[in-house]
């Protein structure tokens, strides 16, 4: 990767001064000037010798300077080399868990629970924070098709929790009351305790394979009715989005607040950031997306800090994350988001 080629040309004093420099720019949020630096470092050094060593880092892309006169600040290629190769994570502070534990979680919906984590980690931050609840994972014990009229049909879906679900959709034209039958019991052979999704993949798969075999209008109906079992809850449900307007508390008097407002409506309509939530959901521990890594943050400077959590079998269901600027603090933001993501987890558990 180009920023371990980039670390492993540093030499450790350069690393030092470079660790440093991002370090007071996180801290501060201004740009460090190279007598500043020079007094701040634990080594004999002048100002001359860490000017000269800050410039060879602005040629390999690592810092900048926003003002000719004006001290350097980190560019996102160095502060995704600070993150990668320099960041010491700490570990959550005993009043930070506090916050958490004083919350009353018992006997809540899951929901009402997500949006008070999701208040107290966007408090603990000072960022915005996410909570893409739990995917639905109902287990399927029997389905039937239901002729409304011509132009509707219902799949009624029996859960394991004996939940019924009804929902409606759009047949094929010519459905007769043979191919609903043929529908329901083809479906039904398939039902094992599988999820909602796990059956549709499963119906989907073998249809492909053996479509011949199954009457046409049958075939439809159940592919029709397949594609609407995962619709609810859809993804405007799923995302909880807590503290937005915490990414106004900046110090930065430049910022540029058309395209925080743009933002923000990205924020309300939440698909582009269920979307990427999606795509943490594919490993563990806790990612950051700096700046233009993130396509949805391309035109704002910030950051997405963000992690998995899993349900009692250890399956990932869902995320946790937190909207902040670049110059986050992460050794302290990566650990209480490792913390809320580990304790949905053991709240999901407890719940299911």
């Amino acid at each position: 990767m180009i920023e371990l080629k980039l670390f492993e040309e540093l030499d450790q004093r350069n690393r030092h001064v470079f660790s440093r420099l991002v370090e007071s720019f996180l801290t501060h949020g201004m740009p460090v000037g190279s007598r500043t630096l020079a007094r701040d470092l634990d080594m004999n050094v002048s100002p001359a010798t860490v000017r000269n060593i800050m410039h060879d880092l602005e040629l390999l892309g690592l810092l900048t300077s926003p003002h000719v006169s004006s001290g350097r600040v980190p560019t996102n290629l160095g502060l995704r080399l600070f993150v990668d190769e320099l960041l010491e994570v700490g570990d959550i502070k005993p009043e930070e868990k506090e916050e958490f534990a004083r919350l009353n979680l018992d006997n809540h919906p899951l929901s009402d629970t997500m949006d008070k984590v999701g208040t107290i980690l966007s408090l603990l931050t000072n960022g915005a924070s996410l909570v893409l609840m739990p995917k639905h994972e109902e287990r399927v014990k029997q389905v039937d098709f239901v002729l409304l009229n011509e132009n509707q049909a219902l799949v009624v879906l029996v859960l394991a929790d004996g939940t019924i679900e009804n929902r409606v959709f759009t047949p094929p034209r010519g459905i007769t009351q043979a191919s609903l039958r043929e529908a329901a019991n083809y479906v039904n052979s398939f039902v094992n305790g599988e999820s909602i999704i796990d059956l549709q993949v499963l119906i989907q798969e073998d249809i492909s394979d053996r479509k011949f075999e199954l009457d046409e209008l049958a075939a439809e109906l159940i592919e029709k009715g397949a594609a609407i079992w995962d619709r609810h809850p859809g993804y405007s449900d799923r995302l909880i989005v807590r503290g937005r307007a915490k990414l106004l508390e900046d110090d930065d008097k430049e910022v540029d607040f058309k395209q925080i407002k743009s933002l923000f409506d990205d924020l309300e309509k939440k698909k582009e950031i269920a979307n990427i939530l999606e795509l943490i959901e594919g490993g563990q521990g806790v990612k950051i997306y700096i700046g233009s890594e993130n396509k949805l943050f391309s035109m704002w400077g910030s950051t997405l800090v963000a992690t998995p959590y899993i349900n009692a079998e250890g399956k990932i269901i869902g995320a946790i994350g937190v909207i902040g600027p670049t110059r986050l603090n992460y050794g302290r933001v990566v650990p209480i988001v490792d913390y809320t993501a580990q304790l949905v987890s053991k709240l999901v558990a407890e719940q299911t």
